[in-house]
């Protein structure tokens, strides 16, 4: 019941994992990254979503590292966008 109330109070779900997405892309604000920080600690799906986050970050970057093609910044985020999107059904 108080993990509901902080949850919604100090950053709602959708907030989190755009905050998510916008930390891998480019630096957030200590302020934002500590409202975050605190969201994931609290919210168990925005944990999930954020250990999910980093391991497809991860591959990608294994991948493309390895094939030698150039890879457009804009072309992962709207693939992120994406996958956004379908997982927000």
């Amino acid at each position: 019941m108080i993990r509901r109330i902080l949850h919604r109070l100090f950053l709602p779900c959708s907030e989190a994992t755009l905050l998510m997405e916008k930390r891998n892309a480019q630096s957030i604000s200590t302020r934002e990254n500590r409202m975050l920080n605190m969201h994931i600690m609290i919210c168990k799906w925005c944990r999930m979503y954020n250990e999910k986050l980093a391991l497809l970050d991860k591959v990608f970057k294994k991948t493309f590292s390895e094939q030698e093609t150039e890879i457009n910044e804009s072309e992962i985020q709207d693939f992120k966008s994406k996958m956004i999107d379908k997982l927000n059904f």
